[in-house]
């Protein structure tokens, strides 16, 4: 048996890892090889610039539905596409499902040409990512749209050149550590933003070529900034002349027509028991890390393979065969997906988007997990930005959607999510979800970023949020840089940059992340006042802060908090001074303690906050006594 059919072999049992070796378009000596999986096809031609568009090479099929051809015809960066003659007599054009590039739109067919051959030069980057623990260090994430995050003036893109010299100084400068783009893959709709895809192994045409989007990455890393980006193995684009019914029959999709229907997102739901299924799906995750050195995958919509039932109302789903609502396959294939990640790329980071509680996501999957690194926090997202969103009079009787995440803050590792999701169709930009006046608008979103800074999690904020741009996300546009012209704006830029740099710099906002005592509560039950306050904990036990979040407009002078050891405590950031865009304009404060016990606490100290405010203190000289062994 050659090497090339022990592969396909595998490939059929769900275990051949970089399928897009064999399968696709590979150049042998002087002549090209073509290889497409169609179980059902009747026919097959490899069509394209070099015969016309004919159908004058037909392919071979062997007795596992792998079609192949070899020919001397093609030559390097000619077009192509397969005819396939479906399983009803139907014939159509059929994209190659391995392609690793489409042609610039409107047109879709594939080009022809070898994987790029790149000299990497991000080694320092690359040795310290696998000797870290991202646990236990800061994730600081910039979430992008490649093409809307800025344009030139007459509406052309950016390429990736372009960005490689903006987009990249820009993050470091605000003090993100990664960027996380919305999906790369090919997809034919601007408006699926990338989640429609029509090419898994293709890098989006208008994005650029696989070659610069290297360099983008290289270039990432020798700044110290990692990149992941958003890939969705639950679903993918209907469009007829990509993976739909790709032989006439269910192919990629499920043969029950209720389950590969996903009514909501008008899109196809992947077969994740189908091995081939996961051979294809397996092999496209490993091919963004490793040809593209990619530091993690975001995997959307986990819940829409988790369950059955998802989106769907009573009588349109079956039971499993226990009789309950889990999508069975889809849970294994999460397994099989991280178990195979973390096999060749233990440092990848895994990160779900999934919003139930059903199913561990994070953890090991020998302890019940998925598997994952990492979830978005859907519950803390949606209550905070409630929260965050009425009236400050009416806080107080809601004061538990500020606390309540509390409860459940060890149940996962969690990312804080202020994403692309939360500024688009109708529900406004995060600057103006927060209630009252423009200035009061400020105010409550430094608040709010502070909060999500201090509270324990990896953090990801969406492009233009960070200087607090009022129009919500247009996907054709880029952000509203000219906002900045406004000194509000200028100041709120300056203050996630502040913000992003005490975060990484203060090693109690991320050591202990994992463990419990990372957090102490000092009062969560101050409902009327609307004053929540907590300690952040380092692994040295006088490295802490000390977080105080006054959720109305209201200054509290001569505020009670309470503080763990008996000494010296100082400000060390306040959102309310006059540089970030507030009206305070005291010198910082300084604090000695008090001999007063306030609550679980043995001792207190007494600040003036101002309204709306997030304030953060530290101890100066304080006196601890040591344990006794």
């Amino acid at each position: 048996m050659t090497e090339v059919s022990e592969r396909i072999t595998r490939f059929h049992l769900g275990k051949e890892f970089a399928a897009q070796e064999i399968l696709g378009c590979h150049k042998e000596n002087d002549e090209y090889v073509f290889r497409v999986w169609a179980p059902h096809a009747q026919k097959i031609w490899l069509t394209g610039d070099f015969n016309d568009w004919s159908k004058s090479l037909e392919m071979t099929r062997n007795s596992e539905g792998i079609w192949s051809i070899t020919t001397d015809l093609p030559q390097e960066d000619q077009l192509y596409k397969y005819l396939v003659k479906q399983a009803d007599g139907t014939e159509i054009m059929k994209i190659d499902p391995f392609a690793i590039q489409l042609e610039a739109r409107p047109g879709n067919a594939a080009v022809i040409r070898d994987f790029p051959q790149k000299k990497w030069h991000d080694g320092g980057w690359i040795g310290r990512n696998k000797r870290s623990n991202h646990f236990a260090r800061p994730i600081n994430i910039y979430e992008v749209h490649l093409s809307s995050w800025k344009r030139h003036e007459d509406g052309a893109l950016y390429s990736l050149k372009e960005l490689q010299k903006e987009l990249i100084p820009y993050v470091k400068q605000q003090g993100f550590n990664y960027i996380e783009f919305l999906p790369l893959t090919a997809h034919p709709l601007d408006a699926s933003w990338g989640y429609q895809t029509i090419g898994y192994y293709a890098l989006e045409r208008t994005y650029g070529t696989p070659e610069e989007l290297q360099d983008f990455v290289e270039a990432c890393h020798n700044e110290n900034i990692g990149v992941i980006t958003d890939w969705v193995p639950g679903h993918f684009c209907k469009n007829d002349d990509a993976l739909a019914y790709y032989d006439g029959t269910p192919t990629f999709e499920y043969s029950e027509s209720w389950r590969a229907e996903n009514k909501g997102w008008g899109v196809l739901n992947f077969d994740l028991g189908k091995p081939e299924v996961q051979s294809f799906l397996l092999s496209s995750a490993l091919f963004w890390l490793e040809l593209y050195h990619i530091d993690g995958l975001r995997v959307d919509a986990v819940s829409n393979i988790l369950y059955r039932d998802y989106d769907r109302a009573p009588g349109e789903w079956t039971p499993d065969k226990f009789g309950g609502n889990r999508n069975l396959e889809g849970i294994e294939f999460l397994q099989k997906l991280n178990r195979t990640i973390k096999g060749c790329h233990p440092e990848s980071l895994m990160i779900a988007e999934e919003s139930s509680a059903q199913v561990k996501i994070t953890g090991r999957i020998e302890d019940g997990g998925l598997g994952f690194d990492f979830k978005w926090n859907m519950g803390w997202m949606n209550d905070i930005l409630r929260f965050y969103e009425m009236d400050p009079l009416f806080r107080k009787f809601n004061f538990n959607l500020a606390t309540f995440p509390f409860m459940y803050r060890m149940s996962e590792n969690f990312v804080l999510p202020l994403s692309h999701d939360e500024v688009v169709h109708g529900k406004k930009s995060l600057m103006d979800k927060m209630f009252g006046s423009r200035e009061d608008q400020f105010d409550q979103l430094r608040n709010l970023y502070t909060l999500q800074m201090t509270y324990p999690g990896k953090k990801l904020l969406f492009m233009g949020s960070e200087f607090g741009q009022y129009i919500e996300w247009r996907y054709a546009e880029g952000l509203d840089w000219d906002e900045l012209s406004d000194e509000l704006n200028q100041k709120m830029q300056l203050f996630d940059k502040k913000l992003n740099e005490l975060y990484l710099n203060q090693p109690s906002l991320w050591q202990l992340e994992q463990k419990e005592d990372s957090v102490v509560i000092i009062d969560a039950d101050n409902k009327d006042e609307s004053v929540l306050s907590f300690i952040r904990q380092g692994k040295i036990r006088h490295d802490f802060l000390i977080v105080i979040l006054n959720f109305t407009p209201v200054e509290r002078k001569d505020f009670h908090i309470g503080v763990p050891y008996k000494g010296t405590y100082e400000e060390i950031f306040n959102t309310a001074r006059s540089e970030y865009g507030g009206t305070w304009t005291k010198p910082k404060q300084k604090f000695e303690t008090k001999d007063s016990p306030f609550k679980d606490l043995n001792y207190q100290i007494h600040v003036d906050l101002p309204g709306f405010s997030a304030m953060i203190i530290k101890p100066v000289d304080i006196h601890i006594k040591r344990r006794r062994k």
